[in-house]
């Protein structure tokens, strides 16, 4: 038995995960944003902690037999967060989060005055990522940032609490802007430059790989067994890679998340800072990925529910796909950048925009449009990873709680030109990924993790692109992304 931790921006979630590769049980508990000031977005860690207490309380009072047989705990979470623990290992100030855009200025600063940064981090400096956020931490609180002893990413921060131990893993490191990612090595310079030493950060290594031990205390209170490894564990999207089975180049998926990915395995490192694309090293050893990162994705689709009072998402969806072919041509259009964009536009203070609109629209119309949105903003992303002149993967699978809808995962195979496939068990996402990396550290072999284990994420459906469909959707695209390109100057920064 294995238990994968996993702590999102909406949820913490626990999984406990077979010797067989099959799901026993799940536990949620709920988070909620800070959003203090516009462009702001953060959460206090003694909120991540009370919800895995809470968690953990629960599945120990449920499943007391199976936790008994836990061999090993694997991590995941949401990237880029900045922890900042002072000399008592205290919480110094709420984290920052990787949906906070405060830190615009910082990031110009970094590209002017490191002019090597893309080429060691393969990344352009971004204010969702964690170095910018020191650098404002430094300008904004000073005495903040001379008392801070530590700086961990947030899972590592509930690792900390758990073990002890101040370890991190190359896929969540990569989006910190310290990382040389090629190397998979911290860069003291870049640390350096942030007014901050190597020993500020936590010690670095594989996903896979024993990064603690839970405390005998905690094994105590939970029915867990004594001196249990914890995997150094990785990154939200790495893990749910790892969940999935992508851990193999070529090999990838999109998730449809608060935010949206496309994301896809390299055996090598493949850099493409210019289009805003991530470039990061996977939780397993000698591999790498690219990602394309938009900032609200399923999301939208929330915000859409609120706008038209819709009574809920699936309801918002199939209102949408009410509308005829027709109708649809004549929907307004959406661009889905509600908290700012990242890929392939860099751009904090991009903003939602629904264009087009006449007393013939309705809630229906505005569905549709707001799915579409998201879609074209996805193929954004995949043009990014898959830039013009490479071959497109044949396949992604789908992921995150977007992917429910088969409505939209037609849609969406059709807007990005490539099979979806929905696999069974793939909403677990990177709790189950962290679940498996908790059972090769614990010694379980690649072979037995990866291998006919996989046939508990047997294939669910396959959406393949339909050519007339894509046809409709050619000229609204070009209109998509026209209008951003009319539009990018007018976004007012805050």
């Amino acid at each position: 038995m294995f238990l994968g931790i996993d702590l999102g921006t909406s949820e913490l979630k626990l999984l406990l995960l077979s010797n067989s590769q099959e799901i026993v049980a799940t536990r949620r508990e709920p988070l909620v944003v800070s959003r203090p000031q516009l462009l702001w977005a953060e959460q206090h860690p003694h909120s991540w902690w009370a919800a895995l207490e809470s968690a953990m309380d629960r599945l120990s009072a449920s499943h007391p037999t199976a936790m008994r047989e836990v061999r090993g705990i694997g991590l995941s979470g949401q990237m880029h967060g900045a922890v900042l623990l002072d000399d008592a290992q205290q919480v110094l100030r709420p984290a920052i989060l990787w949906n906070d855009g405060r830190s615009g200025a910082q990031c110009t600063a970094l590209m002017r005055e490191l002019p090597a940064l893309t080429s060691i981090t393969g990344n352009l400096a971004m204010p969702g990522f964690t170095a910018p956020k020191l650098l404002w931490v430094r300008e904004h609180e000073p005495e903040c940032f001379a008392r801070t002893r530590h700086v961990l990413l947030p899972k590592d921060y509930l690792r900390q609490r758990l073990t002890g131990a101040f370890f991190t893993d190359c896929s969540d490191a990569s989006g910190t802007l310290w990382l040389d990612v090629g190397r998979r090595a911290w860069s003291e310079a870049l640390i350096r430059h942030c007014g901050l030493t190597p020993d500020h950060l936590p010690a670095l290594t594989e996903g896979s790989a024993v990064a603690g031990v839970l405390r005998g205390d905690l094994a105590h209170r939970w029915g867990l067994a004594q001196g249990l490894p914890v995997a150094a564990g990785g990154g939200d999207n790495a893990a749910s890679a790892v969940g999935i089975g992508a851990v193999e180049a070529g090999q990838g998926f999109v998730s449809l998340g608060t935010s949206g990915v496309v994301f896809v395995v390299s055996d090598r490192f493949q850099p493409n800072p210019q289009a805003a694309m991530h470039a990061f090293c996977h939780a397993l050893p000698q591999r790498w990925h690219q990602m394309s990162v938009m900032l609200s994705a399923a999301s939208c689709l929330d915000w859409a529910v609120r706008l038209t009072a819709a009574t809920d998402v699936p309801q918002l969806i199939a209102r949408a796909f009410t509308l005829g072919a027709a109708q649809r041509e004549r929907a307004p259009l959406f661009l889905p950048y509600l908290n700012g964009e990242r890929t392939p536009h860099n751009n904090p203070h991009a903003q939602g925009v629904l264009f087009g609109l006449t007393q013939e629209h309705d809630g229906a119309d505005l569905a549709w449009a707001v799915l579409e949105g998201v879609g074209f903003g996805l193929r954004d992303g995949l043009a990014s990873v898959a830039p013009a002149g490479s071959a497109l993967p044949e396949s992604l699978m789908l992921v995150g709680g977007g992917a429910r809808s088969s409505s939209w995962a037609r849609m969406l195979a059709s807007i990005l030109g490539v099979t979806l496939q929905q696999r069974h068990g793939a909403e677990a996402g990177a709790a189950l990924g962290a679940a498996r990396l908790g059972a090769l550290a614990s010694g379980a072999a690649f072979s037995e993790v990866f291998g006919a284990s996989m046939s508990s994420l047997a294939h669910s459906r396959c959406f393949e692109p339909e050519c007339a469909e894509q046809a409709r959707f050619e000229p609204r695209f070009d209109r998509f992304r026209s209008l951003y390109a009319d539009l990018e100057q007018r976004f007012v920064p805050a």
